[in-house]
């Protein structure tokens, strides 16, 4: 064996340990499966009970095998699993796939039972999927094997499947046998005490037979190591999944903007989006996008033509395509002119391309014959809504003649096809993937696309910024060893400068009469804020006051936040802040939070007090390059806003892009820091106008100096 997990998926040899005769029991129908797989290599049934099963010998213990056994399935009481593993060790096992459940997934005495287990494994040197999984699959002819309890052993194809649940494992075999998708191995990896994704991917990573990696996840293990391996392994592969438990992650518990706003499951599309993965939200979806990748090529661009017999579905398909970002250009002069060679003059020569109801099979091979040749298009969508009086299966035919030599990526939509579906089973078998409805494909598509922009993309290099890593420090420490987590005001802009991140200077004043001179010495309009007593929230709790124009707005506005403040600290006097309001700009947010799983995530959005109500935000996990920096702007909703809306002059893109690296290089040379919320900062056409107005910084409480 070349691989120690080639144990797993192709083994010379596998002993059952719980093997039985009784019918509806995980012990049999394993072992039946592996009978019915038609396996390749020797099987040993292991029950002290039994003599024989299935017509086969059967032996005491897996010790008794006169053989070598390379893999053994332990479907046994819990509590006999781990003598059962031992036994395996002895006998030199390379491989166990543990069946049975009760272990972490039941509470801590079965987490403790799964380490024990996990201890005999690593003393022989042996390797563990499971426990509390479905099994393997190997659907190589050469191979054949099926170590599951499910009820279908899949078609050989091209796509890996990797799943935490079994449930999940065997409904998707099940439907994708009924859509005739095609697996090369699949690998339910359970409460993956040992073998984890990670070690899977990277096996599917260089096994020639699979082409796709379809993935279903409930947790990661280890999303650092996760992030690097899938990184590498979309380049060359295309990676779908599916990643259920979408929580808040303890949103509740933020103290920033930043953190309340990370609460729907932002770590995960951001380390998704950063390693290539394609994420789907369905299993319905998981399918759409695993029938266009294992049956046709990746489009080149995001441009798609419709060619169809009924105008209704060629409006759901432009619909959906144009919301979800591709493009559909119109026909090419020549195009339209060859085609109306053939079809009828009702026929709408636009993109859609509808030949109208009375379209048979000989319109759509001569029309499909022809829009394969416009170079205006990367895709190609065929539509067909079966008439009474048209035969599907001779249209099906004549898309699959017509198209079977196109380089473009063709998929198709036969809707109300019949019970029969004789035309989508022809499609399907002949590497035309079908779906019932157009928005589906659209769906599909759009997911698609965004991996091939992926692939298209340079990784880029993370920059090193010349810093003041030493000032930030000494205002860092100085918190920690006061036991203070937030850092406001004066000192959390100190910190920002220290980084070369422009903010907006700070002006005190400790009376109205002071309020007044340092506003003129601004100039007007200014922005008052509390100061003393620090508040970590200044918007929410009513301390800021915005766009004072006089004297008299000055005297007002101080005497009305210090009856906001009301009762001050003993010790302290009341005191504002002062800064020159700056107007005809953008209000934008930086901040990073730390997810429990994931690490850093740094976050770009709009800004100021409608951030949390907005949410126009993008996520991604740290570190940045330049290159990822970029795509977060780009990402937002509001992205015209920055690029000059209605007339408006664009700000400068470059002093974000800067902004977001500077903030990613403090995240990584303080570990102590939880939370960063620049909020807003101020973004214009000028670049000595851009700079951060507040900030706060909040320290992790188990943080040491």
């Amino acid at each position: 064996m070349r691989h120690e997990l080639d144990a797993f998926f192709k083994p010379r040899s596998v002993a059952v340990i719980g093997a039985t005769p009784r019918k509806l029991t995980i012990g049999r129908e394993t072992l039946h499966n592996i009978f019915a797989a038609e396996f390749r290599g020797k099987v040993f049934p292991v029950n002290p009970n039994y003599e024989v099963i299935h017509s086969v010998k059967c032996y005491s213990t897996v010790l008794d095998v006169p053989d070598a056994v390379d893999m053994a399935v332990i479907i046994v009481p819990k509590q006999f699993v781990k003598e059962a593993v031992r036994q395996c060790g002895e006998k030199g096992v390379k491989g166990v796939v543990v069946i049975s459940a009760g272990f972490s997934e039941v509470g801590p005495e079965g987490k403790t039972r799964e380490k024990e287990v996990l201890e005999v494994v690593r003393n022989y040197g042996m390797r563990m999927i499971g426990p509390n999984c479905f099994g393997v699959v190997n659907a190589d002819p050469e191979i054949r094997l099926n170590v599951t309890f499910g009820k279908t052993f899949p078609k050989h194809g091209n796509v890996g499947f990797i799943t935490q649940s079994g449930a999940m494992g065997e409904a998707i075999m099940n439907h994708a046998m009924e859509l005739g998708i095609g697996f090369s191995k699949i690998a339910s990896i359970g409460n993956k005490a040992d073998i984890s994704s990670n070690d899977i991917i990277t096996y599917f990573k260089d096994d020639p037979q699979t082409q796709i990696i379809l993935l279903y996840l409930e947790n990661f293990g280890n999303p650092r190591k996760f992030t690097q391996i899938t990184t590498e392994v979309s380049r060359y592969k295309p990676i779908v999944a599916v990643k259920s438990g979408r929580t808040s992650l303890g949103a509740k518990a933020a103290s920033s903007h930043t953190g309340a706003l990370a609460g729907l499951d932002v770590g995960v599309d951001a380390l998704f989006e950063q390693a290539g993965i394609m994420r789907v939200d369905t299993t319905e979806e998981l399918f759409d996008v695993a029938a266009a990748l294992s049956r046709q090529p990746i489009p080149r661009g995001n441009r798609v033509v419709v060619v169809t017999n009924a105008g209704g579905p060629g409006i759901l398909a432009t619909d959906a395509m144009i919301s979800h970002g591709l493009e559909m250009p119109n026909l090419a002069p020549n195009t339209v002119k060859e085609l109306k060679n053939f079809i009828s003059a009702d026929a709408s020569y636009a993109n859609p391309m509808d030949m109208v109801a009375g379209a048979g099979p000989t319109e759509y091979l001569e029309t499909l014959n022809v829009i394969k040749k416009d170079k205006r298009y990367d895709t190609i969508l065929t539509i067909f809504l079966s008439p009474v009086t048209v035969d599907e299966l001779h249209v099906a035919k004549n898309i699959h003649t017509a198209l079977k030599d196109t380089d473009k990526t063709v998929l198709t939509c036969l809707m109300g096809a019949g019970v029969s579906k004789a035309g989508i089973d022809f499609l399907n078998h002949n590497g035309i993937p079908t779906y019932l409805f157009p928005e589906a494909a659209a769906k599909a598509l759009k997911t698609i696309d965004g991996y091939r922009q992926w692939l298209e993309r340079t990784p880029g290099k993370v920059k090193k910024l010349k810093v003041r890593t030493d000032k930030a420090a000494e205002i860092i420490n100085r918190y920690l060893a006061d036991g203070t987590s937030a850092i406001v005001g004066e000192d959390a802009m100190e910190i920002l400068k220290a980084y070369g991140i422009p903010a907006a200077g700070y002006e005190y004043a400790f009376s109205p009469k002071e309020a007044v001179s340092v506003a003129k010495s601004l100039g007007f309009p200014v922005v008052m804020k509390i100061n003393t007593p620090p508040i970590l929230h200044k918007t929410e709790a009513g301390g800021v006051m915005v766009d004072l124009r006089s004297e008299a707005e000055i005297r007002n506005a101080y005497k009305e936040l210090l009856k906001r403040v009301g009762k001050i600290p003993k010790g302290e006097k009341f005191s504002v802040i002062l800064q020159q309001m700056v107007s005809g700009s953008v209000e934008t947010v930086i901040g990073m939070t730390t997810d429990p799983s994931f690490g850093p995530l740094i976050m770009f959005g709009l800004g100021g007090i409608y951030v949390e109500v907005m949410k126009d935000v993008a996520f991604r996990i740290y570190p940045l390059t330049p290159l990822k920096a970029r795509r977060m702007i780009k990402s937002l909703k509001s992205y015209p806003l920055l690029t000059g809306f209605r007339g408006a002059p664009p700000v400068d893109i470059k002093i974000i892009e800067d902004t977001l690296q500077r903030v990613s290089q403090l995240v990584g040379d303080f570990d102590s820091i939880a939370e960063i919320d620049i909020n807003p900062f101020i973004v214009s056409d000028a670049r000595d106008r851009c700079k951060a107005v507040d900030a706060r910084f909040i320290l992790k409480k188990e943080s040491k100096r």
